[in-house]
Formats: structure tokens, C-alpha cells, sequence
């Protein structure tokens, strides 16, 4: 069916943290995270010498920009980047409370998956709460356009994904990836997906300050006659359309409880995800609010997703 359906709640058994480089800023940057109380979602916070400068709670209604990555926070000085990668380990191993303490703009990229996020949260250990975990329940088809690119929301008894890409590249061409989400499809079949880019745009990047930390290291990177640079080569054949579906998992993390439905996009990305999620949120005959995988179950309010809407 999905991730720890008809379950309870759940957080972190013991703090856990992480190092590494910023993706766009270069900057070392250390994340921890640390055991949540039932009902307080997943939070994040800046902290710089000691004090918090910054706390957002992880839902779509405190996504800023969406250009190359998904941000909480509006201004560049307190906002917090790159959540992406470790809202979609987060997601798939059904962690519903979770402080996240942030030292440096964004998140380390690590290898440029989800991968090392999966193991440290499983290295700390996940503990039920003694509160009931709510879903958000698809009602209705919610369909956002733009240009060719589309993204919906169907029902579904489950939480499936369906993710297509485009590009303009013979190497990567027309891929996709189908399937449910559980934390065993997660790990095996997308959490290892690496991002990845042109190296024709690298220039470009760099000018704008942007992609400062990206190395082989973290990224799969395409060169100018369309072939991977990278020694090792790719993880999966499909490892771009794999990885645009990982980030859709995190994307979409941000509605603040688990959906039951069924999520498609083609040639969709950070702000299409982010657009599709408002758009359903912002339709209150669309979803409903359950607390268990079982049809029409009814919760009396919406309030543990108000925080959500637009």
C-alpha cells in the first residue's frame, strides 16, 4: 500500500548528524537530526554561532524559490536550500516528527542522492509515537499545465508515483519511472539516483553563483557530445528519470502528511511540483484528511494541514 500505513506516528530513537558540501553555495555546511514530539511535523533551523536565526516548518505554504532546488524561506540571509534529497528520505522511510538543525544555507549534497540520508536515519533508529498518523486523501483529478509540461493528482488506494521526462539529449531522451512508494522500493529502485547536469551550463552556473560545490562527486555529469563523464558511469540505465522522481518524493514531503493518491508529471521539476502541490491544497473538495488507509474514514478537521495551503 505504501509507507507504514494504519500506523502511528513516528520520529528519530537518537540524534544523527551529517557533513558535507552545499551543492550551489560550496560552503561546508553540518545537518543533525534530532527526535520530534508527536503532532510538530518536521522542522528546520538555521542556527549561526549557536543562536537560531530561522525555523520553518517543512509544508509548501514556506517554499521560496524553486528555480534549481526547493528553499524554505523567502530571504537568501535566514532561508534554508536544497531540502529536496533529505525531505524525500524523510518521506519514504515514513518519519512524521523531526527536528532537522542546519549549520550553513542549505543542505550538504553528500553524493548527490538520498542515499546517505536513508542510512543515517536508519543508523539512528526510528521509534513509533502514541498518536495516530494522518493521510491526505486524493479525492478528485487536480491537473496544473504549463507549456508541455503537466503534473496531476489522481486517487488511488496507495502512494504511487509516475514520473516522465523529456530532454533535448540523446543519451537521456524519453524516460520514465512507475511504481508505489514504500521504504524498500525507495532504497533499491530511486534513493541512489544522483542529480545531474549539462556541462555546457556549468559556466553559466558558476556565474550566477550557482553550483559552486557541484563536483563528480556528487552529480553525473553530460558532456558536450552527450556522453558521462564520470569514470564510474551511471548507477541505473534510467538514473536521470529516477532521480527526477526522487526529487518529486520531496517535493511533494511538503504537503505536511503522507497523500493517498497517485502523482504524474511530464517534463515537470522543483516548480512544478511545488505549483501541482498548491494547487491541490488550495482546493478543499479535492483531498480529504484520514487517519487510517481505509476508505472513507473522515477526520473531523484539516487542521494538521492548514499550514499547507497558499
Amino acid at each position: 500500500m505504501g509507507i507504514g500505513m494504519l500506523g502511528f506516528q513516528t520520529t528519530i530513537a537518537s540524534s544523527v548528524t551529517l557533513s558535507g558540501t552545499g551543492v550551489h553555495s560550496g560552503a561546508e555546511v553540518a545537518i543533525t537530526f534530532h527526535p520530534g514530539e508527536a503532532d510538530s511535523g518536521i522542522i528546520f533551523q538555521r542556527v549561526v554561532d549557536e543562536q537560531v536565526i530561522s525555523e520553518f516548518k517543512a509544508v509548501s505554504s514556506q517554499v521560496g524559490n524553486t528555480d534549481l532546488c526547493t528553499i524554505l524561506g523567502f530571504s537568501p540571509a535566514t532561508s534554508i536550500a536544497t531540502i529536496e534529497h533529505v525531505m524525500a528520505a524523510i518521506y519514504a522511510l515514513g518519519l512524521d516528527n523531526l527536528l532537522v538543525e542546519v549549520h550553513g544555507a542549505e543542505m550538504p549534497i553528500m553524493d548527490g542522492s538520498s542515499a546517505p540520508f536513508i542510512e543515517a536515519i536508519e543508523q539512528a533508529g526510528i521509534r513509533p509515537l502514541a498518536v495516530k498518523r494522518r493521510y491526505i486523501r486524493i479525492l478528485k483529478p487536480m491537473r496544473i499545465e504549463s507549456g508541455a509540461s503537466w503534473s496531476e493528482f489522481t486517487p488511488y488506494e496507495g502512494m504511487r508515483f509516475e514520473v516522465e521526462i523529456d530532454f533535448d539529449c540523446p543519451l537521456i531522451g524519453r524516460q520514465a519511472w512507475k511504481g508505489d512508494i514504500t521504504p524498500s522500493v525507495f532504497k533499491t529502485e530511486l534513493s541512489r539516483a544522483r542529480t545531474f547536469g549539462f556541462m555546457r551550463d556549468v559556466e553559466r552556473m558558476w556565474a550566477a553563483g550557482r553550483g559552486l560545490g557541484s563536483s563528480l562527486e556528487n552529480s553525473v555529469v553530460i558532456a558536450d557530445d552527450n556522453t558521462v563523464i564520470n569514470v564510474e558511469g551511471l548507477r541505473y540505465t534510467d538514473e536521470f528519470v529516477r532521480h527526477k522522481t526522487l526529487d518529486a518524493v520531496g517535493d511533494l514531503a511538503l504537503a505536511g502528511a503522507p497523500f493517498l493518491g497517485c502523482y504524474r508529471s511530464y517534463r515537470g521539476g522543483h516548480k512544478m511540483n511545488a505549483n501541482a502541490l498548491k494547487a491541490l491544497m488550495s482546493d478543499p473538495s479535492a483531498y480529504e484528511l484520514v487517519e487510517t488507509a481505509m476508505p472513507r474514514q473522515r477526520v473531523a478537521t484539516r487542521e494538521a494541514i492548514a499550514a499547507s495551503a497558499p
